[in-house]
């Protein structure tokens, strides 16, 4: 069985990184970031694996009116869009200009009918993974439910088939492997955010941790 490292301490440890950049990364680097060509892996427990994704689903849950499901060829009939965008991730890389496709968030919200007092979302993916994003900043023309990476299906590390992108915040927002969406009241911690990285994550200000 595979041994994981207890996420309290993968975040304790990054806090403890003296090795950071200079000031002067430019306009489009965040402080505290290192610029690469890479695109690092990073994730907590095991990749899932699908032979098909015939059973796969996407649900929306929570304050709408009426809950939605979706299956994966009734998700790629909605509109999509492609877009450039640049990455930055809590452990310090960043990456410019990445090119992602995908269904925008204001296209899935005009399906949606959301009750007046959700004001959050939480999107809940594989192993019970949990990323909390307030409904302000979904509200954007860059955030979207991403199914290709440089044009083709996302890499299993990188969370095929579905992730979230939310390129305004730091990586860990952008949940891999989704698999629903919550509309909360208020604001509550996803998986990350319980084991102490910041519940709003904004690369410009380094909301990297809450405690």
């Amino acid at each position: 069985m595979p041994f994981f490292e207890n996420p309290l301490k993968r975040v304790e440890r990054l806090k403890r990184v003296t090795n950071t950049p200079k000031p002067g990364g430019g306009d489009r680097v965040p402080p505290g970031q290192f610029l690469t060509e890479k695109f690092p892996v990073l994730h907590y427990g095991s990749v899932p694996i699908y032979r098909s994704l015939a059973d796969w689903d996407f649900r929306v849950f929570g304050l709408v009116e009426e809950p939605l499901r979706f299956t994966w060829e009734e998700l790629m009939k909605l509109p999509t869009v492609t877009q450039t965008v640049d990455i930055h991730c809590v452990t310090r890389w960043s990456k410019l200009d990445t090119t992602w496709t995908g269904i925008p968030w204001r296209e899935l919200m005009k399906l949606l009918k959301v009750k007046p007092e959700a004001t959050h979302a939480m999107a809940h993916c594989e192993h019970g993974f949990t990323a909390n994003v307030g409904l302000e900043v979904l509200d954007d023309d860059d955030t979207m439910l991403a199914f290709l990476y440089d044009g083709k299906p996302l890499e299993p590390d990188h969370g095929y088939p579905l992730r979230l992108l939310v390129p305004k915040k730091y990586f860990w927002k952008s949940a891999k492997w989704l698999r629903g969406i919550e509309f909360m009241a208020g604001d509550r911690p996803g998986f990350w955010e319980r084991n102490g990285y910041h519940m709003q994550g904004d690369p410009w200000r380094e909301e990297r941790f809450g405690w």
